[in-house]
């Protein structure tokens, strides 16, 4: 994980629009392969003419920054084989672009996928099978792949790839041929023969073989001693051959490219999908100064929004070890989060939710209904959108979320050192090292960059089992964030704006810096104390964070940030709302329920029961007449408007009572 912590700088308006140009890995146009998005990637891989690699990544996945490099080295390499099989990156980093990587399957990053030539149905592709990401491993693979197309879906631009026999070689001696005929002789395991034949694909005048040299005594007939080697026939019916210095793949194709009448084919420029109705956005976007002393909301609710909108929904069903993370990582959320109210309810809503799910699996579209508050809840709101301010980096792919995602680790496990018994009732309590567990099974089961989780497994291998108080637990993760910070230092998904030094610095706090015997030491008890300052919700400033109305206003004074504060502190609201509350609450989880077993198959009978149990209570909760409902202020109204005649028709009833009283005394006396 991509560490968060750095010094904020003024950037000029030069730097920001070099970062709008740098705003991807990949750069269309300029880099040697096809930069896909939501809107093209189904129109390339579909009945395309040739086979395809892509490279799903995410422009916040740290490793997937440093790959960059050698994935653009590659295309590169393989830009003669792209009529046989292209290279294309598709971004699920990018807003537009995640419901497309949902679709593929796309869990973490990066991830390889294969589609062959001329696929008629959808198809999420074929994985790369093994970790080695070295450029000759991947295109190797990719030879791999060429091969075991059949013959009728195989690239019409790509020859056969397959070995021919001594027999045929010596067949060519006596023809005459319009063009060269070069043959490369190599072992069984070799790729040269295949790499040379791809690289000469888009050239005329020349065709290229491969055979093995299995037969010993064709290669002495040939004058063959060392393989690989290369044995070429020209037009004119001379042959032998060629004298290299270094049998390499670059120097074979290099020579044969070089040859007298052989040159590039005139080919039509390819037909890559163009971008449907959009231009890409120039926009700048504004440098967002900040305290780096202070903690923004905005930042913590920008990474809650990517982890529950986009990371974990990569992921369609939740079962097993997945969803038992999801659950205990939304109940430390719900409990520890220092957030605002309508963030804090929507957790708590969502943990009570899952709770109550009697279900061994549930699909994510259910959890990101609740999420996206589909059923109208009132009170409960997390924002759409992503705003950075402590996070920000000065190109748009550094920093970001994995900032964000250690900020809110270590809110949390600061959180639960500040108040030992939020946890209590939830079967987490009495754990110093619960805020620390759940992150490692959470980054293990959800983070992207696979890479990172890896090396998180590690640290957390190596020690966590040392941390026996939540102060410790508080401290570990601070410490292993300095390793990280450490490691990464001078990377290439270091920041220069914001370089990984370790924190938090003297300039934040001196007194966590001592020097013994010449030797800089730390003094964890002042870490200590300033972390829990640091995280703490007092010094949270809700600048930048979005209305609950949606609204894109930002927070730009003190007065508002006020306002948010005084927000934390408010109840609940009253026991109307709250009714109100629980009664949505309700409607919705029976909603859930029966889209659950309508959609998935049987539920246990305790499952039937509780949607039962669910009916049941609206029944009695909700109030109707004549199929019309009435919301908590008519029934008030109503309440009122009885009570009112009621009064009147009393006052009214005593009123011509006494009146009749009088008037039968008065006759009655007068009769008399």
């Amino acid at each position: 994980m991509a560490a968060g912590s750095g010094r904020p700088l003024a950037v000029p308006l030069l730097l920001l629009a070099a970062a709008v140009a740098a705003a991807r890995l990949y750069r269309a146009g300029e880099d040697p392969l096809t930069v896909l998005t939501a809107g093209t990637v189904r129109r390339a891989l579909l009945n395309s003419s040739a086979a395809w690699v892509v490279q799903f990544y995410s422009s916040s996945c740290g490793h997937c920054i440093a790959f960059a490099p050698t994935w653009r080295a590659l295309a590169g390499d393989v830009k003669d084989w792209e009529s046989a099989i292209r290279i294309g990156v598709l971004d699920c980093g990018e807003e537009e672009n995640y419901e497309t990587c949902k679709e593929y399957g796309i869990h973490y990053y990066p991830t390889f996928r294969y589609f062959k030539a001329f696929t008629k149905q959808f198809t999420t592709g074929e994985n790369s099978k093994g970790a080695d990401r070295e450029l000759q491993t991947v295109r190797q693979m990719m030879i791999d792949f060429l091969q075991n197309h059949s013959q009728e879906s195989r690239p019409p631009a790509c020859p056969s790839l397959d070995p021919v026999l001594s027999s045929d070689i010596t067949a060519l001696f006596d023809k005459n041929s319009d063009h060269y005929t070069a043959v490369v002789v190599e072992s069984n395991n070799s790729y040269v023969g295949r790499e040379v034949i791809l690289d000469l694909i888009q050239y005329e005048n020349i065709v290229v073989k491969r055979a093995l040299n299995s037969d010993k005594p064709f290669l002495e007939k040939l004058g063959i001693t060392s393989v690989p080697s290369c044995y070429l026939m020209h037009p004119n019916g001379s042959r032998g051959l060629i004298n290299i210095v270094k049998p390499l793949r670059s120097s074979f194709s290099s020579y044969l490219k070089s040859l007298p009448g052989v040159r590039k084919k005139l080919l039509l420029p390819l037909e890559l999908p163009v971008k449907e109705n959009k231009e890409e956005s120039t926009e700048i976007k504004q440098w967002k100064e900040f305290d780096k002393s202070k903690l923004y909301m905005a930042d913590l609710e920008s990474g809650l929004h990517y982890l529950l909108r986009v990371e974990l929904a990569t992921h369609k069903m939740l079962e097993g070890a997945e969803l038992k993370t999801f659950k205990d990582f939304v109940t430390i959320a719900a409990k520890l989060f220092p957030g605002r109210q309508p963030v804090v309810k929507l957790l708590e809503t969502l943990q009570e939710w899952l709770v109550s799910l009697p279900l061994d699996k549930i699909p994510y579209d259910a959890i990101l209904d609740l999420v996206n508050n589909k059923m109208r809840i009132s009170g409960i709101f997390l924002t759409k959108r992503i705003e950075w301010v402590g996070c920000q980096g000065s190109r748009p792919e550094l920093r970001g979320y994995t900032c964000s995602l250690w900020k809110l680790f270590h809110t949390l496990t600061v959180q639960a050192a500040l108040r030992p018994k939020a946890l209590i009732n939830t079967g987490l309590e009495d754990n110093p090292q619960i805020v620390l567990q759940i992150m490692r099974r959470y980054i293990h089961h959800f983070f992207g960059c696979k890479a990172c989780a890896q090396h998180f497994e590690e640290m957390a291998k190596e020690s966590m089992d040392s941390v026996k108080t939540l102060d410790k637990a508080v401290l570990w993760l601070w410490e292993k964030h300095n390793v990280v910070n450490n490691r990464l230092a001078g990377d290439l998904t270091e920041d220069p704006k914001f370089p990984k030094v370790q924190w938090p610095t003297p300039d934040l706090c001196p007194a966590c810096h001592e020097e013994i015997k010449g030797l800089h030491s730390w003094n964890e008890d002042q870490v200590l104390q300033f972390m829990k300052y640091h995280y703490n919700s007092e010094n949270i400033l809700y600048k930048y964070t979005e209305s609950q109305t949606g609204s894109s206003e930002s927070e730009v004074g003190d007065t508002r940030e006020v306002k948010d504060k005084n927000l934390l502190k408010k109840p609940s609201g009253n026991r109307e709302n709250n009714i109100l509350d629980q009664e949505n609450i309700r409607d919705s989880e029976s909603k859930v329920l029966d889209k659950l077993i309508g959609n998935h198959g049987p539920v246990k009978d305790r499952g039937k029961n509780a949607v039962e149990s669910v009916n049941r209570e609206e029944s009695r909760q909700s109030v109707s007449f004549l199929g019309i409902g009435f919301s908590n202020i008519d029934m008030s109204l109503c309440v009122v408007l009885y009570v009112a005649s009621s009064l009147f028709l009393m006052i009214m009833y005593f009123f011509f009572r006494m009146r009749s009283k009088r008037w039968k005394v008065k006759h009655y006396r007068s009769s008399v």
